[in-house]
């Protein structure tokens, strides 16, 4: 899930860096009282750490030792709480986080070796988890909600070949370069980063957080403002014979090489391209269109190898086998407005729609994302986000048939239909220094699960759902 927050590493034709924040806090070092010593005010100190892009600074001295030998290091920490007030299978607040520890080493200063990037990281995740606890979306309240534990998520080498391709191979996380819509990056849902027709149709949810996949991508710069960005990567980021959950995956480190083939394309167009002072002079925009595909055998929604419903009573129970899926999808991501006095404070617009043709393996078969960001909403505050989006996913004909069966089969028990799910966010990102943000969020869940039953009331679907919460991120 690209919607990690903070995410260190954007997508190369994505949103440009933040300029330094408006700190809401500044320690001015002038007003250091006289009988301090000199250059060792406490004031002076603050003023630094507020300043600073991360929370450590120089780690006394340890960054830019690192920096000598090409080796960055970054600590990300998100933490956050989130409840939902109505609605639900229960009401309740869970407590949650993730570290993000990353390490960078350019090749060039390291060993000589030029156009070299070699990347690896690691992710501490705890506490509850909301929508497995009360909630029972398919489109979950936080993209950093997951299985507890401390794993290895991405690793890497990437090598560039001139100026306009490099090839990067090892395990990897599509959602840090895969169907991203920048503009959608700080949302806290879930599926604003990972879309949910991927997360619920790819076998373990596809190579995403907190998962990453074995595999070779590579990206050409085809012109000013073209790029074509195509990977193949393992067919699953777990085992075959396994739950086909993160979970059956604890530490990150089984790479299986047996699940079949996931190939990837995509096509990117830029306006501002790669002159950047493009940007300045018009409104910025970023198009793309791409397609996947996984030759995984996937289980029919419906029938049995026999070509039996599953839900009647002669069936075995055991779904039938699909032979490969695949899915195309569109992100538009359009600048709308821009001050005139104020180049920070601008509107953006972003839509991105997914679509699966098989309706028979596929749970969701179609979703989208849509929404709008406004930067420097307030005055004096250019740094900060204020954003509203809206997310559907619809569940496939094969699973509503499947369902339908069931009221057939089983009319003594309550079966709804499974139909479409839509979350709607609002959102206010603080940036209160460079290195610390602050997120309210509010969200609202319409028909969860696309309308399953409520396993603790099984007489009605679980109602709709208000979620409210709060999350700070911590750079060090």
């Amino acid at each position: 899930m690209y919607g990690l927050a903070g995410s260190v590493f954007a997508d190369p034709v994505a949103t440009p860096a933040l300029a330094p924040a408006e700190p809401l806090f500044r320690a001015d070092a002038a007003t250091t009282p006289a009988s301090a010593p000199s250059g060792a005010g406490a004031l002076g100190v603050l003023s630094g750490v507020w300043d600073s892009p991360t929370l450590l600074g120089d780690m006394g001295g340890l960054r830019p030792a690192l920096a000598k030998y090409g080796v960055t290091l970054s600590i990300l920490e998100n933490v956050e709480t989130f409840g939902n007030v109505s609605g639900g299978v229960q009401q309740g607040f869970e407590l949650n986080g993730l570290t993000t520890v990353t390490m960078q080493v350019d090749t060039q200063k390291a060993f000589g070796l030029n156009g070299g990037t070699f990347n690896v990281s690691g992710l501490q995740i705890w506490g509850g988890n909301l929508t497995v606890n009360n909630l029972l979306a398919l489109q979950e309240a936080s993209d950093i909600e997951a299985p507890v534990g401390i794993r290895l998520w991405e690793l890497w080498y990437d090598q560039k070949f001139g100026e306009k391709f490099d090839i990067k191979i090892g395990e990897q996380s599509l959602d840090e370069e895969f169907i991203i819509s920048p503009s959608a990056y700080f949302f806290i849902n879930a599926a604003s980063g990972w879309p949910e027709l991927a997360s619920a149709d790819l076998p373990g949810g596809g190579p995403a957080f907190p998962l990453a996949g074995l595999g070779v991508r590579g990206r050409a710069q085809l012109t000013d403002n073209l790029t074509a960005l195509a990977g193949v990567f393992s067919g699953s980021p777990i085992s075959r014979g396994s739950s086909n959950t993160p979970a059956s995956n604890p530490n990150g480190v089984s790479f299986p090489l047996d699940t079949g083939v996931l190939a990837i394309g995509e096509l990117q167009y830029s306006a501002a391209g790669l002159d950047a002072s493009k940007a300045s002079d018009a409104l910025s925009a970023t198009y793309k269109i791409g397609a996947w595909w996984d030759s995984y055998a996937f289980q029919d929604q419906r029938y049995d190898n026999a070509g039996l419903p599953l839900a009647s009573p002669a069936s075995d129970g055991i779904p039938a086998r699909h032979h490969g899926d695949f899915s195309v999808y569109a992100v538009m991501d359009q600048m709308i407005w821009r001050a005139k006095d104020n180049a920070s404070r601008n509107l953006s617009l972003f839509v991105r729609p997914m679509f699966a043709p098989f309706q028979d393996r596929n749970l969701v078969s179609a979703s989208l994302n849509a929404g709008l960001n406004l930067h420097g909403p307030l005055p004096g505050r250019d740094n900060d986000i204020f954003g509203l989006e809206m997310g559907v996913a619809r569940a496939s004909n094969g699973v509503s048939r499947y369902d339908r069966d069931l009221q057939f089969y089983q009319p003594a028990v309550y079966s709804p239909v499974r139909s479409t799910e839509t979350f709607f966010e609002a959102t206010y990102q603080l940036q209160v220094t460079p290195w610390w943000q602050i997120q309210p969020d509010v969200q609202y869940i319409i028909n969860p699960g696309a309308g399953i039953a409520n396993p603790d009331d099984s007489t009605q679907r679980i109602k709709n759902e208000l979620v409210i919460g709060l999350r700070t991120n911590v750079t060090f």
